[in-house]
């Protein structure tokens, strides 16, 4: 099973998301769409205006995580009707032998990510009831970054959490960059913040970053087999960054 990640995607005051979507298009499979899906506040109006040129083609097949744009007009109710996602942004789905888990880390909007949170108790109770070999998590706002947002230690429960259950991914963005960390607690990580919005630089080389671009739009290809996994950055445009490697499930 092939699966696609980005985020911070659509904005009108860009053409990188054109350029994802046009490398998007001649693929097929599932895209985790890693939050902030269009800018500026993710409102219908936003969607309409900025993420349908670009990207309303590939909508059947995005599976998202909220951004915190999505948040910005006060709640993010328009990305939530239009993927038809639980209100408070948390949901899981199979992959071929892989479990993927969605997860909210806008965690001043959901009422925590804490240990105790309703988010957590729901992660614990989903990750024991799918007990698969490989699992795989995306949220937003990254865990560890080397970018202009830095890492954020407020996921770090529910990030212990799939630690604890033998997860091998974690994807964010947030950073509008790309980024690959060596795997912390059993788990590899990786920055995907090249949907199509304004590029960030890398302001520090955080401890177990191996590598990072700050130069090319693109997307992640995960392709996830039954014991293990191999990824590809495939940049667009003319982009010429690209990063690959393999791993296997835990």
């Amino acid at each position: 099973m092939t699966l696609y990640a980005v985020g911070d995607i659509a904005s009108c005051d860009s053409t990188g998301d054109e350029q994802t979507a046009r490398l998007l298009r001649s693929t097929h499979g599932p895209i985790a769409a890693l939050g902030d899906l269009v800018y500026p506040d993710g409102t219908e109006a936003d969607f309409r205006r900025c993420f349908d040129p670009s990207w309303g083609r590939l909508a059947a097949r995005v599976r998202p995580a909220l951004g915190n744009h999505e948040y910005r007009s006060g709640s993010a109710r328009a990305a939530i009707a239009r993927f038809d996602l639980p209100r408070r942004g948390w949901y899981a789905y199979d992959l071929g032998s892989w479990h993927v888990v969605v997860l909210n880390s806008n965690c001043d909007k959901v009422a925590g990510c804490g240990r105790g949170s309703a988010q957590w108790r729901w992660l614990r109770a989903d990750l024991a009831a799918h007990p698969s070999l490989c699992t795989l998590a995306y949220w937003h706002h990254s865990r560890f970054s080397s970018g202009l947002h830095g890492s954020r230690a407020n996921v770090a429960p529910l990030w212990n959490l799939l630690a604890r259950a033998g997860a091998e991914i974690v994807l964010g963005g947030h950073d509008h960059d790309y980024e690959r960390f060596a795997p912390v607690d059993g788990i590899r990580s990786f920055v995907v913040g090249t949907g199509g919005a304004e590029r960030y630089p890398i302001l520090f080389g955080r401890a177990g970053s191996v590598v990072h671009n700050t130069a090319n739009f693109g997307v992640l290809r995960l392709r996830l087999g039954p014991r293990g996994y191999a990824w590809r950055f495939l940049p667009a445009g003319q982009g010429t960054f690209t990063d690959a490697g393999t791993g296997t499930c835990r």
